[in-house]
């Protein structure tokens, strides 16, 4: 075998589980990322699955984001005897122990005691680095190898990876995008590609669409409050609790911020006994609240947008229409009313593939009811219960879902606003492979469906081809 190389265990089925071996020789290696497969692509038990892959001679493990597809396999890493450094930016290292708490106290135990332990174990290996610095992880004679961590604007702390990398007589530049954002996120600080590449690990979740402008989504969300107004009933929005959640909070008070503004006309329409002033939006999440009240406290890490805002005394992240529902009596409480009364109101809730979660419950009471309203902001895995609502916008006849084992019909609206995707779609993706200072000389497509690789690698080539240069695209 040639050195240095890669080998995958994960990200290659679909569009979950990421997890990337870069070899620089037999016995040093280092491990990109270590995620969890989700949806269909996973196995029985994922959660709670052994590692399935040796962990002999890798020397650190360096996280690109902190979704779980990204690092939800850390804790069968640490049971596999992992013990080195986890290397991860700044914001990061601030928002991993929060997710891999929820995610243990979930999958493992929610005694305290052993939660505690479990997180100083965590924060003991967890290694934060600043953004566009170099680090040196292997340095010995005739191998070496530097990283650096790169803004890729997919939520607060993502990075893509650069490795500098000298083995023997030997140097090489290799790169791993993670997730890269769409460039819509209004919170979040521009992508610069890298400058170049010898080698470009890519996902390719949306390598065969293309997004819409980031103001047609936002027209889409103000409307669909209108018809939660006019219907008097809730907008059901299934979230993410890390990154879309906050995203969506942020433009939420934006247009709250404009139809309240003295001298708007706040009552949008005169069939509903309420205005924009009365709506409530109700973050039902507990993990979602403590990554909001971090992301408030990560403000430096903030685009000048969002740290304008502030200096204008607005609260993005905190303003006032936003009701937080912490304990499970509180939340069924919230179903109850908000089932049984005709009050308009916006809910934000995990999960966002309604797999689980304080959204199930939300589901259960309103689905079979057409004043309420699903809307998706956020991809749908194949065979979770959130894809099975999406499929029925449109449909002409009742689809039913099953929860828990019981069948609900859906007669609530369903609407996707596709413009609120954390991910580049296709022409994000080939800029950012082709827009370097120097050409790219390989790229390996990752992370994305069949399609969406093919039709990305076509792209990719032709870009290529257009400035003159030439390029190498595989699939693993």
């Amino acid at each position: 075998m040639e050195y240095p190389s890669l080998s995958h265990h994960g990200g290659t089925r679909g569009v979950t589980g990421s997890c990337h071996q870069l070899h620089l020789d037999p016995t040093v290696s280092l491990l990109i990322d270590c995620g969890l497969e989700q949806g269909n692509e996973a196995p029985p038990d994922a959660e709670t699955a052994a590692l399935g892959f040796g962990i002999q001679g890798i020397q650190a493990l360096v996280i690109t984001h902190v979704h779980l597809d990204h690092v939800g396999r850390i804790p069968a890493l640490l049971a596999a005897g992992y013990r080195g450094p986890i290397l991860c930016s700044e914001p990061s290292a601030r928002l991993l122990p929060l997710v891999l708490e929820d995610a243990y106290k979930l999958s493992i135990s929610s005694e305290p005691a052993q939660v505690a332990r479990y997180l100083e174990f965590i924060r003991d290996l967890i290694v934060p680095l600043p953004f566009e610095q170099w680090h040196t992880v292997v340095e010995r004679p005739g191998l070496a190898c530097r990283i650096r961590l790169q803004r890729a604007g997919h939520l607060l702390g993502s990075a893509y990876v650069e490795c500098s990398l000298e083995v023997g007589d030997v140097s090489q530049r290799w790169v791993f995008s993670g997730d890269l954002g769409s460039g819509r996120n209004p919170m979040l600080r521009a992508i610069e590609p890298p400058q170049y590449a010898d080698l470009l690990v890519l996902e390719s979740t949306y390598g065969n669409r293309l997004h819409p402008a980031r103001i047609e989504r936002q027209v889409r969300l103000e409307a669909a409050i209108d018809r939660a107004l006019v219907d008097q009933g809730t907008l059901l929005i299934p979230a993410f609790s890390l990154g879309r959640t906050q995203e969506l909070l942020y433009e939420l008070e934006d247009i709250f911020h404009r139809k309240t503004l003295p001298g708007a006309n706040v009552a949008e329409n005169s069939n509903s006994p309420f205005d924009w002033s009365q709506m409530p939006v109700i973050l039902d999440s507990p993990l979602a609240q403590r990554i909001t009240a971090a992301y408030r406290e990560l403000h430096a890490y903030w685009s000048d947008e969002a740290v304008a805002r502030l200096s204008e005394g607005r609260k993005p992240l905190g303003f006032d229409q936003l009701i937080a529902v912490d304990s499970h009596a509180r939340h069924q409480q919230v179903v109850n009313y908000l089932r049984s009364t005709g009050r308009p109101a916006i809910v934000i809730a995990g999960n966002g593939m309604c797999s689980g979660g304080r959204i199930v419950n939300y589901l259960k009471a309103m689905l079979g009811d057409p004043r309420h309203e699903v809307l998706f902001v956020g991809y749908q895995a194949k065979g979770t219960p959130g894809a099975v609502i999406q499929a029925s916008e449109g449909a002409q006849e009742f689809v039913q879902l099953d929860l828990d084992g019981q069948m609900y019909e859906i007669r609530a609206k369903v609407l996707t606003i596709d413009g609120y995707s954390g991910h580049a779609d296709q022409a994000g993706l080939v800029a950012f492979a082709s827009r370097g200072k120097e050409a790219v000389r390989r790229v390996v497509l990752v992370h994305g469906d069949d399609d969406a690789k093919a039709a990305l690698g076509k792209a990719i080539e032709v870009a290529f081809g257009e400035q003159g240069r030439s390029v190498a695209v595989t699939v693993p």
